[in-house]
Order: structure tokens, then sequence, then C-alpha cells
């Protein structure tokens, strides 16, 4: 007989039930008579305290809750890929084919689709020892994903019986075994997996390797690697939402999980409308065929919020297991912080800093811990989780709790800038308040596989930004006039960084994307007009004799005449460069 307790007490998403006796903490729940989703979050005695993941309004004291005997979970198979789901797994397709444009409180639909067939090839045969990760079965899920059907954890055994090749739905049992204890075991094309509890994995390996993005600002400067982590703060209007959109389309992840917390409804449908029309660089088909769509409006019940992060998450380490590389982009944390603050207030909870509850920056360790680069159960293959998150601070604040406690918790911090944005600077990354802490992991596999003077005009780039930051104080006060010429031959290279390099523009068929090699060469163009300029400044040539506006504006514009497979154009440009230094000194001395 399924267990039942009875609400005493409704607060907003908070509920309170007695007669729970025999519930379990965490476990998922359905609450009132509309069998809204829950989960409970506090036992003492035989009272439960419960989060309810939809809206409870017009509920009432003395409802039935009903018992589920599991945690609150997440289906994991083919059909996962492509999808658009709400933050408890729900596609949202199915729910508007249901309820309409609106979802209504208490739809029941399956987060995967029980009647389509997927063509299986099985990869065991009876008699194999299998052990948990190991692949049993493979599927093309998109024209790019191949699925691979896992033993789930926590299982081992021997095959008794597999089922041929062919098509099934995702409930028939596709192989036998009999586990270690002689108890005979079923695995079908999907598991299911609580969604706070981390997958397991063998063993955490060193992070090595890039993510490559395109972006110049993040690839050359500030780069993220694969399994690592990264936040992107701004104020309202920085950016940070089509920084992560840029992200999401262009990086070298195998598979994007694009995770909207609490945004916005017209910025999630941006997202939806436009993925899916997107054509992906790596094979040409539709971004969509290696995307997973989780959309939490800020409309939707607050609660869900964290339900959608760890889904989320959980959907990301499932893609890991199969060896892939995942890039995760939550939009945005600060969102999810703020529901945490609003259950707390309702639970009643000692406040810390601005109301934010105590075990803040716990959370958000354990989200941003889940990232890695690693080695995996079964036939160790290699996979990683990217976590990219956005913060959004109030007033572009970043000293208050949400991003402070980030920052402790990620190694690559992408501050953007709302100057940077006002002007019009894409993407508004500032590159005095930005680091990553990844620099000298990655060093070696940059200098390897780009160029070896790779990290020395990067960090000669920093070093004029830095400079031109602390002169600037000075044009402020009494003008650049003032200046001598070898500083201000500083303020028109950092002019050709900032304009030349670090702005990029999205809409452009050749600018808005930049391979490795195409960055290292347009540094290398701006650090070689440095070098030949500087000498004549030491030998008195006024700067406007060396300034030649025709050259430096086609400096900045070789980010769009200079396309990713015609490298050998910068070698004609430094042929150039270095004829113009030559004329300059010889007409000078003249």
């Amino acid at each position: 007989m399924a267990k039942e307790g009875r609400i005493i007490y409704i607060n907003g998403p908070v509920v309170r039930a007695d007669q729970m006796e025999g519930f379990l903490m965490q476990e998922l729940v359905y609450v009132g008579e509309a069998k809204l989703i829950g989960e409970i979050i506090e036992l003492a005695g035989d009272t439960a305290t419960i989060q309810v993941y939809e809206e409870t309004t017009g509920m009432t004291p003395g409802e039935p809750v009903y018992s589920t005997g599991s945690p609150l979970s997440v289906e994991l198979g083919p059909g996962i890929i492509g999808n658009i789901f709400d933050g408890i797994q729900r596609p949202l397709a199915e729910i508007k084919e249901r309820t309409g444009a609106f979802i209504e409180r208490g739809v029941a639909v399956t987060p995967l689709d029980r009647e389509k067939e997927w063509d299986i090839e099985i990869k065991v045969k009876a008699g194999d020892r299998v052990e948990p990760g190991q692949v049993v079965a493979e599927l093309a899920e998109t024209s790019v994903i191949r699925h691979r059907v896992m033993v789930p954890p926590g299982l081992s055994g021997e095959v008794k019986l597999v089922v041929p090749d062919g098509r099934y739905s995702v409930e028939q049992e596709i192989v036998h075994l009999v586990d270690d204890s002689g108890q005979e075991k079923v695995i079908k094309l999907y598991q299911e997996w609580p969604v706070r509890e981390p997958r397991p994995y063998r063993e955490r390996l060193s992070i090595t390797k890039p993510l490559l993005t395109g972006q110049r600002v993040f690839d050359t400067f500030f780069p993220l690697a694969k399994g690592g982590t990264a936040a992107i703060p701004g104020g309202f209007g920085a950016g940070k939402t089509m920084t992560q959109h840029q992200l999401a389309k262009w990086s070298d992840a195998d598979i994007i999980v694009y995770v909207g917390c609490g945004e916005r409804g017209n910025e999630m449908t941006d997202v939806l409308e436009e993925f899916p029309e997107l054509e992906d660089p790596r094979t040409g088909k539709s971004m969509m065929e290696r995307t997973v769509l989780i959309a939490n409006t800020s409309n939707m019940p607050v609660a869900a919020r964290e339900a959608s992060i760890y889904t989320g998450i959980t959907i990301a380490e499932y893609y890991r297991d199969m060896g892939y590389s995942v890039a995760l982009m939550a939009d945005s944390t600060s969102r999810w912080a703020e529901a945490l603050r609003e259950i707390s207030g309702r639970l009643e909870e000692m406040p810390a800093e601005e109301g934010f509850p105590a075990y803040l920056p716990t959370r958000l360790a354990e989200f941003y811990e889940r990232a890695g680069y690693i080695k995996t159960l079964g036939q160790e293959r290699e996979g990683s989780i990217s976590l990219i998150g956005a913060v959004s601070p109030p007033g572009g604040d970043f000293s208050e709790p949400v991003t402070q406690n980030t920052k402790r918790f990620v190694r690559c911090f992408w501050a953007l800038d709302k100057s940077l944005a006002s002007a019009r600077h894409f993407p508004a990354v500032s590159w005095l308040e930005s680091y990553s802490e990844y620099l000298g992991e990655l060093a070696d596999w940059l200098q390897e596989n780009i160029n070896e003077e790779w990290l020395e005009h990067r960090n000669w780039a920093m070093r004029i930004l830095k400079e031109e930051d602390r002169l600037q104080e000075i044009v402020k006060l009494v003008g650049e006039d003032v200046l001598p010429d070898n500083q201000r031959l500083i303020l028109e290279v950092a002019r050709l960084i900032k304009v030349g390099f670090l702005q990029q523009n999205a809409f452009s068929e050749v600018d808005r994307y930049a391979t490795p090699e195409k960055q290292y060469w347009m540094l290398k163009i701006i650090h070689f007009l440095y070098e030949q300029a500087l000498p004549l400044i030491r030998e008195n040539i006024p700067i406007s004799r060396i300034k030649d506006n025709e050259l430096f504006s086609e400096i900045i514009k070789m980010k769009e005449k200079i396309a990713n497979d015609e490298l050998e154009k910068f070698k004609d440009l430094m042929t150039r460069i270095e004829e113009h230094f030559n004329a300059v000194r010889a007409n000078y001395q003249d």
C-alpha cells in the first residue's frame, strides 16, 4: 500500500505535511490532489518539509502527499539530444500538445518518447562479463552523436541473454544478466539517476587541453580548459547571454547542454528559435543535433530553478560517461541563488550576507566540482564537462555574495564591463578584471600545437594593456599631447590590440570564429609592428612620422580581410610593415 501524508501548512513553494512516517529525505513526492512534483528537503519525526516545483496556488491543508519511494531523478537515454525540457525534465513540445501555450499544473509527461524506436547494434553476447559503464549497445541518436547504452553504475555480472540487432523502444529489455549476487537484472535503452548524486567515474585526470571557442579574448588571453570551470559575471545589458550563446555555437565541445535558469522568456525564446536554425560549424548540420536545452524562465515556479541546474549537470555527466566532451552553459546561477534565498526565507532559516542562506557557498561548490576531465568506468574512455556559469550581480557590483562565492570555486573569471558593452565592444570582457588560472596547465599544449611564441605574445599584449590603462589616467588629466612619444606609441598599439584583436564581430562570416593559428598571427603582427616602431622612437623620429593611418587601419581590418585558411597573407602584411618603417627611417635621415 502506498504511503500517504497530509498537508498541514503551505507557504508558496514550501509545504509541510504530517503522517509522513516511512518517507525518505530528498524523496520525490506528489503533492496535493493535482499531484504536483515536490521533493522532501527536511524530515522531523512524522513531519516533512517539501519543496514544490510547481505553482501551489489553490492548494489547501488536508490534501494528500503521495510517496514514490525514489529520489528526484532524470531519465537518461536516447532522445535527450535535440530536445527542449523544462526544469524537471518534461519535454516542452509534448506539454504544448496537451495543454497549449501554458504549462498546466500537475501535467505528467514522460521525459523520453516511449513509442519511438531506435536502430540498435548490440555490443555484447551471452556469457560475457560486463562491468559498470561498459557499452552493451550503440545507436545513432542524431546524425552526429553516437549514443552508447551503458551498464548502470553499481551493476556488474554475466550476460545471460541479448536481443538481436534491430529496432527497439526505450522500454524494451535488450540485455539480461545475472549479477554478482545471483539475481537476474535487465538493461533497457535508458536508466534513471538521482540528480543530486554525482555519477561515478574511474579517475579524475589532469587538465591539459583547452576548450577552443574561436573567440580571441578567451582562447588567447583567458583560456578555459576542457573539464574546467568559468564564470561570466556582468550587470544587466553587459552581454552575458549573448556571450554564452556565442560559446555554445563555436566551442569545440562534442555536446552542448544549455540551461536557462530563471531567465526572461524572450531570451530563452531567442535560444529556442535560433539554435534549430543555426548551422553547426563542425558538421554543417543543425546545431540541435548536438544540443540539449533546458528552459526555466523567470515566470516559472522559483523552486524549479534549482531542479533545472541539477537536471542539466546530470545529463552532462551521462554523456561525459560515454566519452564525450560536454560544455554546460548555466544562465544564470544568480537566479538559482535567488531561489535558494526565497526558499530559505520561507523556511525561516537564519540568513547570511544579503539574505542568502549560509549554505550558498556549499551549493555552488557542489555544482562546480561536478566539472572535470575524467577516465570513465567500463572501457576507460576519456570524457569531460566544462562548466560556464553566468552571474548577474545587481548593478554590476562584483562584491556581492554570489559573485564572490563563485569566484572561490571557478578558475576562469570572464568579467564583463558595461562600458565596453555600451561602446559596442563585443565580447565585452574586461582585460583588466578577468583572469584564467589554466594558463600554466595549457601553456605546453598551446606552445606545442600552435606556436612556441604564443605565451610570449600574449604576455606582451597584457603588459601593453595594463600600461595603457595607467597612462589613460594621465591623459584624462592633462591630455595625450604632453606624453613622450614612447608612451604615445603604447596608446596607439593598445588601440590596435583592443579594436583589431579583442573586438570581434559575431555577425561576420570571417570574424565570428578565429582559429588558434589565426589568433596567434594577428597578435604576432601587432607585436611585430611595436618592435619595428620602438627603435625609431628611440632615434627621436616623431610618432607623427611613424604612424601611418592607412597601415594601422589595415592592421585593424585584418580580422575581416584575412580568413582562417589564408594565413600566408599575414607574412605579406609583415613585409609591408617592415618596408614602411624602413622607408620612414630612410626619409627622416635624408
